[in-house]
């Protein structure tokens, strides 16, 4: 297989000059078709513009053509069938060659037309906006059909979707986190058949959220969590201070924090998973009162309070479903951690769920919905690593970034004995 450089530079355009150039101009009437006849002269036009610019290129390093010039160090050599890029193809061109005694001399107009940039960016695009590889040359506008197209055929498309996004997965594991302050981590997982993706997602003092890292593994276990985080301790996320984790409630990931942060790991539950779990013990002629009673106890302003509503709730389900009252007592304290931490408003509702990570996990499964047969766990991280980079691009600061700051502090003033406190509280 062929090697492609792929390190990526700016796209220069050539330097200005003037040509001239005479394109005989149809008559009107012919254009009825403005879908083709139309955009097919502006590319016959663009063409032969790019001609003359070789050509003027030439000049420039030849000298004029048919001239005799005893100072000449480099000629003309004639012409190749060579390629070009167009609107996420590539079409065909002849390229005017320049020779001089160490070889072949580049032309920067041809140079400029030819990288590929454009073209995997449109790719890039293309697979984002939900366009499979086979329908990828329906989405092109037309050629005209003297000029030669390549590179959007299924094949083609999929061999460049994957030379890019296993560049772009190497950069994404390798991206340090030492400059981002972040005190907020959320992890969760998701999962591709045989495969789960553990994903982190973190949040800084401003609000601002960063996709962290993922981990491949069979299921969510405490290996997969722990392979993850020391990932990202290594790559820079800090390990010096209080931090808070949202998690869904897995011991698996329960475990695997406080074995890296110890004391300096504050667990919140995600309320959203804790209601669902308990409401799966009941009936369905009793989820509309216990679920109000949940709701209610959550929305209380002290941690206090609404650990002693949550324990009555646990109380009066004892008898009748012992199953829902063991689901409220199991990790109550931790579903209140935001409340204990005197947090309100919307950046609790924002932090006593992990709602910011499952938006991020229904944009890898939009992103990924074209997939139709997943051949291993590097095509699987291939693809959600891309989706985590294009979801990036549209992140917002989480509602009630403004208070962040009393997070901020609530963090900074605990010290490592109140943190193991908190969590066995």
């Amino acid at each position: 297989m062929a090697k492609h450089d792929r390190r990526r530079t700016r796209r220069q355009p050539p330097s200005s000059r003037s040509v001239s150039i005479q394109v005989p101009l149809p008559v009107l009437g012919v254009l009825r078709d403005v879908r083709q006849a139309f955009h097919g002269l502006c590319i016959s036009t663009g063409l032969q513009v790019l001609q003359a610019m070789m050509e003027d290129d030439r000049d420039a390093v030849c000298g004029p053509k048919g001239r005799h010039q005893a100072a000449r160090t480099a000629w003309r050599g004639g012409s190749v069938a060579s390629h070009v890029t167009l609107g996420g193809r590539q079409v065909s061109v002849p390229r005017l060659r320049v020779r001089n005694a160490a070889g072949e001399v580049p032309l920067a107009s041809f140079e400029w037309a030819a990288a590929t940039d454009p073209l995997e960016a449109h790719t890039l695009e293309a697979i984002a906006a939900g366009v499979s590889t086979r329908r990828y040359a329906r989405t092109l506008d037309p050629v005209p059909r003297e000029v030669e197209e390549r590179a959007t055929s299924r094949g083609a498309v999929s061999r460049r979707f994957v030379a890019l996004s296993t560049v772009r997965l190497h950069a994404f594991l390798g991206r340090p986190l030492g400059e981002l302050d972040l005190r907020v981590v959320c992890i969760d997982g998701k999962v591709f058949r045989d495969h789960c993706i553990v994903i982190a997602l973190g949040v800084d003092t401003e609000g601002r959220k960063h996709v962290l890292g993922l981990r491949e593994g069979a299921t969510e276990t405490a290996a997969v969590a722990t392979g993850l985080l020391n990932d990202l301790v290594t790559r820079g996320l800090p390990t010096d201070r209080t931090m808070l984790f949202l998690v869904d409630g897995a011991q698996a990931l329960r475990r695997a924090i406080t074995d890296i942060y110890g004391p300096l790991a504050l667990i919140q539950r995600c309320q959203a998973h804790k209601y669902r779990n308990v409401l799966g013990h009941l009936p369905a002629r009793l989820h509309a009162n216990v679920g109000r009673a949940l709701r209610t106890a959550w929305d209380l302003q002290s941690a206090t309070s609404a650990k002693r509503a949550l324990e009555q709730l646990a109380h009066s389900l004892g008898d009748g479903h012992p199953g829902a009252a063991a689901s409220v007592r199991e990790g109550l304290d931790e579903t209140l951690t935001v409340l204990r931490l005197g947090l309100a408003g919307s950046l609790q509702r924002t932090l006593r769920t992990t709602n910011i990570i499952e938006n991020l996990n229904s944009g890898v499964e939009r992103y990924t919905r074209n997939v139709k047969r997943w051949r291993g766990g590097q095509m699987i991280q291939r693809w959600v690593a891309s989706a985590l980079l294009d979801a990036e691009q549209r992140f917002r600061r989480v509602r009630g970034h403004a208070t962040m700051r009393h997070l901020t502090s609530a963090l900074d003033a605990l010290v490592p004995s109140e943190v193991g406190a908190e969590r066995v509280a």
